[in-house]
């Protein structure tokens, strides 16, 4: 079985060698104060997923994950390594939980799936939409029988929080087609097979983007689940910090302004946990 996917990767951030007090067993860790020691931030990044990380055209690293490391980063008054330090990062949240590369925070949009970990107050939110063209309207009260299809990937999140939430799909009038991937549904949105379609909304503001004569935009959301900094066990003051941190940079906006730059929407004003 397919696992849900949420269109983006966990970001991790290393800021120690491993070293003997980095075991699982370990019963303290250094927290800031090794990070603030060691002067840097390692970050491991799957650039293959944009928005959250990607080359830009001068082959740099870019995506609101890099810009959230960077200010992750600023604030601890320590450097984020540069291209070098950017890889492609598959076992970033296993290797956190097991405390195998000293103290490490990860940026994690798949919190709501692994159900395991410690994590911070949630930062952002991935939402799950139904895009449409403009000129289709939404009616006010559910049709009596479906007029349309909507396109999804099998086994994603867009398809569960359709089968789970059937009035989103009722309101606009439409049955499901199940595409076997991301990439098959993306094409059969792009040559007009379907007008209506449901993913992660950075998948959809892709879609939209990447094809501009569709008039494609958000008809509705479906869900949105919570991104957080993904933290080893029993650190309690780097977990305060990571708290403190999202607290602060949510009322100040920065956070706000690095989602804007790359999700064209404002975060809302109460995110879940």
């Amino acid at each position: 079985m397919k696992r849900p996917c949420l269109g983006g990767v966990a970001l991790s951030i290393r800021a120690l060698r491993r070293t003997p007090a980095s075991r699982p067993d370990a019963p303290d860790h250094a927290g800031t104060p090794a990070i603030k020691a060691r002067g840097t931030l390692r970050v491991a990044v799957d650039i293959g997923h944009p928005p959250y990380g990607m080359l830009d055209a001068q082959a740099q690293a870019t995506g609101s994950d890099i810009e959230t490391a960077q200010l992750l980063a600023d604030d601890l008054g320590v450097k984020l390594e540069g291209r070098a330090g950017f890889r492609r990062q598959s076992r970033a949240v296993p290797a956190r939980q097991q405390g195998r590369h000293g103290d490490r925070l990860v940026l994690d949009h798949r919190r709501a799936q692994e159900g395991r970990g410690n994590y911070s107050k949630p930062y952002g939110v991935i939402p799950v939409v139904i895009s449409a063209p403009k000129a289709m309207a939404i009616a006010s009260s559910p049709p009596t029988s479906p007029a349309r299809t909507i396109a999804v990937a099998r086994g994603t999140t867009a398809d569960i929080e359709l089968t789970r939430a059937p009035e989103g799909r009722r309101r606009i009038g439409a049955s499901i087609v199940r595409y076997e991937d991301e990439a098959t549904t993306n094409t059969a949105v792009a040559t007009g097979q379907q007008d209506v379609f449901s993913a992660a909304l950075s998948t959809a503001n892709s879609v939209a983007e990447q094809n501009a004569d569709k008039n494609l935009e958000v008809k509705l959301t479906l869900a949105a689940y919570p991104m957080a900094i993904g933290l080893r066990k029993n650190d309690p003051e780097l977990k305060s910090w990571a708290d403190e941190w999202v607290a602060a940079n949510l009322a100040n906006g920065k956070l706000n302004q690095i989602y804007v730059k790359y999700f064209n929407q404002n975060l809302p004003e109460s995110i879940p946990e």
